[in-house]
């Protein structure tokens, strides 16, 4: 944990002189010194414009591109590196996936009035409002699957809202609101069984634990490169092959097209088709990371510091945490929890709020009381306002772990929140 800690300089920190204590990693994480060496590599030694020169520097910024695209590809389990989009995040991702449904030119790739999508309560607005413009522009009948009282998913509530008019089932893996794992595998079974198309937003999942698309069974997996040590601006639509194939383009533009005359246009291949414009290749190489041309050090990408970690001891280092979270705000008198109690079902994303006779504290005061002791969370409805409406609260507080947390900060977190909750809400 030191040597893991001492690669994030930002930690360093303090906050009206008290030391930095960081659980807003749902939101987004911090950078690795690696990859921001490697962010500083690319710019120094190889900035260029991908796919477009026959110069030195061109074409190894293209490789070091197409390189981070094939690292990303093993790390979700993708069969073929055309199966990677870069795109500037998980909700671009999503989108282009509605759109190109929306828009379809092949039969089975698009959506008609009357066809259903099923999506669950708990999603981000991200994988909420594409679906709510295809319903309200194309007549998609939008179908929303309730929670259980703890906070799991209703998944006989999605065996019955899946019919044959279904064409697309989607559902986040893990909730940015509850913490809850949801049991991608057993959801992905109805989609195949009903012959509905499977979209799973892994915003929150990708970043903690290993994933696998095929062992998943899902057609789409979108995530962002931010919530995993990577910069902000870049993202990932991962694709079954055959599918993104007979998909029509999202944007249109440069690099995107085969050939052109003032009459029409023919498109790239896979996975260029995608990916008009320029592409962030930084932002790809410090995500996927590159190798590197010139026989320096290693450009590192943030697949690569957490390879080298390892997804199982991610999840299992957060899963300790927070079990210890969950216990100790448990012990805590006026203290109410969203989600399941078992750290076995959830992730490191933990919710809840402050309780005040019958009523509820404010949230956001609650947060900037601890940001006051230097500890950073999150106060709000977190982009998730359907599910906010039903737990029945307008915010919740929000602490989200990450590999570089501490038992000694949650500790501390703890620690404060009760002093906060007895002395300062009074």
């Amino acid at each position: 944990m030191e040597r893991i800690r001492a690669d994030f300089p930002i930690l360093e920190r303090r906050v009206d002189g008290k030391p930095l204590i960081y659980l807003d990693n749902a939101a987004t994480t911090h950078k690795p010194v690696q990859v921001l060496e490697s962010i500083q590599a690319f710019y120094t030694t190889y900035n260029a414009n991908v796919h477009r020169s026959s110069h030195t520097l061109g074409q190894q910024a293209t490789e070091l591109y197409e390189r981070a695209r094939a690292n990303v590809a093993r790390f979700v389990g993708a069969r073929r590196s055309e199966e990677i989009i870069f795109v500037r995040s998980a909700t671009e991702a999503i989108n282009l996936v509605a759109y190109c449904l929306a828009n379809g030119e092949h039969e089975c790739l698009t959506l008609h009035p009357g066809d259903e999508v099923v999506i669950t309560v708990m999603e981000h607005h991200s994988n909420l409002v594409p679906w709510q413009w295809l319903r309200d522009h194309k007549g998609v009948v939008l179908k929303v699957v309730g929670i259980e009282e703890d906070g799991s998913l209703d998944l006989e509530e999605v065996r019955q809202a899946v019919t044959e008019r279904t064409k697309l089932l989607t559902c986040t893996h893990v909730s940015n609101v509850l913490g809850v794992i949801n049991p991608v595998l057993e959801i992905g079974q109805m989609a195949r069984e009903a012959g509905a198309l499977f979209l799973v937003d892994g915003a929150q999942s990708v970043p903690h634990m290993a994933v696998d698309v095929v062992e998943m069974g899902c057609d789409f997996l979108a995530f962002s490169g931010h919530k995993m040590l990577a910069p902000m601006g870049i993202g990932v639509l991962y694709g079954r092959r055959e599918l993104l194939a007979e998909m029509t383009p999202f944007l249109h533009g440069g690099e995107m097209i085969s050939y052109v005359t003032l009459q029409s246009a023919t498109w790239n291949q896979l996975p260029w088709k995608f990916e008009a414009g320029t592409a962030n290749v930084c932002g790809a190489v410090a995500l996927g990371g590159g190798g590197d041309l010139e026989g320096r050090e290693q450009l590192e990408g943030a697949v690569d510091y957490l390879e080298r970690i390892g997804m199982n001891q991610v999840k299992a280092h957060e899963k300790e945490l927070a079990g210890q979270m969950l216990q100790g705000l448990q012990a805590l008198k006026g203290v109410r929890i969203y989600g399941p109690l078992d750290p076995e079902r959830r992730s490191g994303v933990v919710s809840f709020n402050a309780v005040q006779g019958d009523r509820l504290a404010d949230a956001h005061l609650v947060a900037r009381l601890l940001n006051d002791e230097g500890i950073a969370v999150r106060s709000g409805g977190h982009c998730a306002y359907p599910l906010a409406q039903r737990l029945g609260v307008e915010a919740t507080v929000r602490a989200s772990l990450y590999i570089y947390n501490t038992r000694q900060e949650v500790d501390r977190f703890l620690e404060m929140l009760e002093e906060i909750i007895i002395h300062r809400l009074v």
